[in-house]
């Protein structure tokens, strides 16, 4: 893992996991860099009104994963500060697709206090083009006084000149894809869904400013495309760069890259 003040577009960031602050990353590449950013923040869940996922005390998520939080971060901000910081992530996001590029933004509604947060106050003002419902197969709910949540929503946020590729308007705007399973992520994208999203662009470079276990890059380079994957945890970045390196193999278009380098973005306290 190499420690690194500065990042240098595009040496240092291309088929690079970095282990950094994602904004604090982001600022570093150039404007209209990147064709596709494809990703899914922490969702503040722990942050509840519910009787769910709180601060560890039970509820219906007692025995799942999230229930613990991400590793270098507690998924616990106010909202407002929430908000504000996720509004921040998405206007670095936009300032590097081109007039052709668009944001796949995954993130959960959930209702709050008798009032449904929609993510509105995240997505208002900029320019969403369509919401995709993500319809996740199985799952388990431990609440009686709950039916089981069963999708989430991803907001495509696209430039004027976004377009799909010819026939992937037939998917349609629901996608039912099953979670995946054997991932130590809380939170793991199945990778059937980041490879629909890819492959329905002509994208070559996709970001993931939240990548976790690293699937948006495993499926950037199955489709033969390169990536950039930024998170917070130095664990998940190297999670991520060994899971590429075991799909080597498995995937002959991953050996185009002779090695996956993860860098260190130093902190300042």
């Amino acid at each position: 893992m190499t420690k690194k003040d500065v990042l240098v577009y595009p040496n240092d960031f291309l088929n690079s996991f970095i282990a950094g602050d994602t904004i604090e990353v982001m600022k570093q590449i150039p404007d209209e860099s990147v064709d596709l950013i494809v990703t899914s923040p922490p969702y503040n869940l722990k942050n509840s009104t519910g009787n769910g996922m709180k601060d560890g005390r039970g509820g219906k998520w007692a025995n799942a994963a999230l229930v613990n939080g991400y590793s270098h971060h507690n998924d616990n901000m106010p909202h407002e500060e929430y908000t504000e910081w996720q509004r921040n992530c998405l206007s670095e996001m936009l300032r590097l697709i081109p007039d052709d590029g668009a944001i796949f933004y995954n993130h959960k509604w959930r209702v709050q206090s008798g009032l449904i947060q929609d993510r509105q106050d995240i997505v208002t003002g900029f320019p969403v083009r369509q919401i995709i419902i993500w319809k996740r197969k199985g799952g388990i709910n431990f609440n009686p006084g709950y039916f089981l949540p069963t999708y989430e929503v991803i907001y495509l946020i696209a430039k004027p000149k976004f377009r799909l590729v010819k026939k992937a308007n037939a998917h349609g705007d629901v996608w039912e894809f099953g979670q995946e399973s054997n991932n130590k992520h809380p939170a793991p994208f199945p990778i059937g869904l980041i490879e629909r999203i890819i492959s329905s662009t002509k994208a070559q470079s996709i970001l993931d400013p939240f990548m976790g276990s690293g699937t948006t890059a495993l499926a950037a380079k199955k489709l033969g495309r390169d990536f950039i994957g930024i998170d917070i945890s130095p664990e998940y970045c190297q999670m991520a760069e060994k899971r590429l390196a075991e799909n080597i193999f498995t995937y002959p278009k991953i050996r185009k890259e002779s090695s996956y380098q993860i860098k260190l973005m130093e902190q300042n306290n």
